[in-house]
């Protein structure tokens, strides 16, 4: 029986057998939160100045755990009946296998010109609205869940408008300055906020009581 109220799954019908899965939740939430502190690293200041060119580190990340091990994880959910989870974990999976495609395939972020960082920004507005469907749904999950969807809307935000300020032409989140530091530090504590809750849920579950809130 899963313990963190923010990824329950709804209970099965009484002439229905339970299905032998135990929850996805703590493989969604590590997935998400793992890979989205090591790409709030790297919109972190470069002291080496290689400008946007410091994404390398997140994007093995980003496809095998963010991206495919969170997509798993969100089908289980929803064929174990929980649309809030499975929405999610299939959503942000999606999310971090586009994301690594965009830049490897599509995008030389470091040599990008004012349109790439147009459409970059305009993918993080797309990513900001499909947050905020699940912001407005993640009070009745538990704090946990709702700190990490208010943050992460925060962080899609900040990185519109770092994107959009850059395309503009202003050049402050091209230096390190503060504001590269204010960016990369609310990403990667979104982050931390997703390994939280998912420490939570395995360690409620494994000693079968609440250890830990979320």
């Amino acid at each position: 029986m899963e313990t963190a109220t923010g990824m329950r799954e709804a209970p099965p019908k009484v002439e229905e057998k339970p299905e032998w899965w135990a929850s996805p939740a703590v493989v969604g939430l590590m997935g998400f939160g793992t890979t989205t502190m090591i790409a709030g690293l790297s919109n972190l200041p470069n002291p080496y100045g290689a400008g946007f060119g410091n994404n390398w580190a997140v994007f093995g990340m980003a496809l095998a755990f963010g991206g495919a091990a969170q997509f798993v994880a969100g089908a289980i959910a929803l064929r174990k009946g929980n649309m809030f989870a499975g929405s999610a974990f299939m959503g942000y999976g999606a999310f971090w296998l586009a994301f690594t495609l965009m830049l490897t395939d599509f995008v030389n972020i470091a040599g990008a010109t004012t349109p790439v960082f147009w459409g970059v920004a305009g993918f993080a507005f797309v990513w900001m609205m499909f947050t905020f469907t699940f912001l407005i749904n993640a009070p009745k999950h538990g704090w946990g869940i709702l700190l990490v969807f208010f943050f992460l809307f925060l962080a899609f935000l900040l990185l519109v408008v770092k994107f959009a300020s850059i395309a503009a032409g202003q050049s402050t989140f091209l230096s390190d300055g503060s504001a590269n530091w204010a960016v990369g530090g609310e990403i990667i504590f979104d982050g931390l906020l997703a390994w939280y809750v998912a420490t939570a849920d395995l360690t409620n579950w494994n000693y079968g009581r609440k250890i830990l809130p979320a």
